[in-house]
């Protein structure tokens, strides 16, 4: 599985962005897919998470601001990022677990300005 991610880049404080992460394969429909994001001075934190079965879930930081969708038609799974902080600053990364394996995108660099 190979996952290639896009959509980063430079936002204002209080805008909006959209990540998109798109799979190979063709079993995508049963990937569990989710978005992570790190910085220099933290470790990888999970972002939001949508399993092919199982709810979508938020980390609490994110919740009522990012949406995680799926297009299991298109391969991919999309991160909408609104109402931007510069605490949001952090290198972006999808994730997909199928057949107990993890795979990893590429990061995509998110920068939000104050």
């Amino acid at each position: 599985v190979q996952l290639q991610a896009s959509g980063g880049g430079l936002a204002q404080a209080g805008g909006s962005l959209r990540l998109s992460c798109k799979a190979s394969g063709s079993l995508f429909r049963l990937y569990d897919t989710a978005w992570y994001r790190q910085t220099p001075a933290k470790r990888r934190e999970l972002v939001a998470s949508a399993p092919a079965l199982n709810s979508i879930t938020y980390a609490d930081s994110v919740k009522g601001r990012f949406t995680i969708s799926r297009d299991n038609a298109k391969n991919t799974v999309y991160l909408q990022m609104s109402s931007l902080t510069p605490e949001d600053t952090a290198e972006y990364f999808c994730h997909a677990f199928f057949e107990r394996n993890d795979y990893w995108g590429q990061g995509t660099q998110v920068t939000v300005s104050s």
